[in-house]
């Protein structure tokens, strides 16, 4: 006798797709398996990593920055990228804590959001009507806003009059889980449902998969190009205001270089510069990788110099994993 081969039932089917799609997924996850590693390292590697204290100021490192990541993601979703971004978060921190003497908290919330949107308008609008090059328009905004945050400053620390509320919200914990950290979830929840359940969302993926063909299909690509900037400088302004209620006080480098933070998370998470690729979880994966080698490293007493050469080997080692899988 013969053996036959019976095709699988459509019970069977289903099951075998979802297998596939699970393992095609985590082929893909390469920053995820980097951030177990890590952690499995960090763990080892020093006792006060996994103290409470230590992982309640690990959750405060990633709140401010993982909001900038997300409204750097979205950016870069649709081929463009804003390298002003850390200069806008300082910009809306030292406003929101210096504007009226910083009375209200939510009346500085308003003042973040409003600077933060208002750059955001202003970049998007410059890139999607008058087609000016992203690069360029961040360049010239990032030396605006450091320069104004300067000049508004005068290099001194800025503290609100309310600076004891700030800092009662910065501290303020929901089951061990820092309000700044749960802010940030909410916003990653926001994207994501935005990105990944939304028509605006599709837009935003086939714009910066390409962006003729996008217009010769019919989607509006200034009007969309235009609310994924202001959206984007809505949440750094955000960053700004959750950056004096962490600190209690705005200063003159708020912000300085988080751009390259923002950028790198984004490029370690799987994102593509070229748009079209990437994704609110890899983002999120992107933004703990590096705050626990900056955590982790300062634990260690290693040079503040020696994370950054951290950062850019990490940086340097996903690019040539891909170079390596396309081929």
């Amino acid at each position: 006798m013969t053996d036959t081969a019976t095709a699988p039932t459509e019970e069977q089917q289903p099951e075998q797709s979802k297998g596939n799609a699970a393992v095609e997924w985590l082929k893909g996850q390469y920053a995820l398996f980097i951030l177990i590693v890590l952690l499995i390292i960090a763990a080892l590697s020093s006792p006060a990593f996994l103290t409470p204290t230590n992982i309640t100021n690990l959750l405060l490192q990633m709140s401010i920055i993982g909001v900038v990541v997300l409204a750097e993601l979205i950016i870069v979703l649709t081929g463009g990228i804003d390298i002003s971004v850390g200069s806008a978060l300082g910009l809306a921190a030292v406003l929101s804590a210096g504007l009226f003497g910083g009375f209200s908290v939510w009346f500085a919330l308003l003042v973040a959001l409003a600077v933060g949107g208002l750059i955001g308008l202003v970049n998007g609008w410059l890139v999607a009507f008058r087609c000016l090059e992203p690069f360029i328009v961040a360049l010239g905004m990032l030396a605006l806003a450091r320069g104004l945050v300067y000049a508004y400053s005068e290099g001194i620390p800025i503290t609100p009059e309310a600076s004891a509320t700030f800092a009662q919200i910065g501290q303020t914990t929901v089951l061990g889980i820092p309000v700044l950290t749960l802010i940030w979830i909410a916003m990653v929840l926001l994207v994501a449902f935005l990105l990944r359940r939304t028509v605006w969302g599709r837009r935003v993926y086939a714009i910066g998969s390409n962006k003729e063909a996008s217009r010769s299909s019919g989607i509006p690509v200034g009007a969309t190009l235009w609310s994924v900037y202001i959206l984007g400088g809505l949440l750094v302004g955000l960053g700004g205001w959750m950056f004096v209620c962490r600190f209690g006080s705005a200063t003159a480098l708020a912000g300085n270089l988080m751009e390259l933070e923002a950028i790198a998370a984004v490029v370690i998470g799987g994102a593509a510069l070229s748009g079209g690729k990437g994704t609110v979880f890899g983002a999120v994966v992107g933004t703990i990788i590096f705050q626990v080698i900056a955590n982790l490293l300062s634990l260690l007493n290693v040079s503040t110099f020696l994370q950054d050469a951290f950062r850019g080997a990490l940086i340097l080692v996903q690019l040539a994993q891909r170079v390596f899988i396309r081929h």
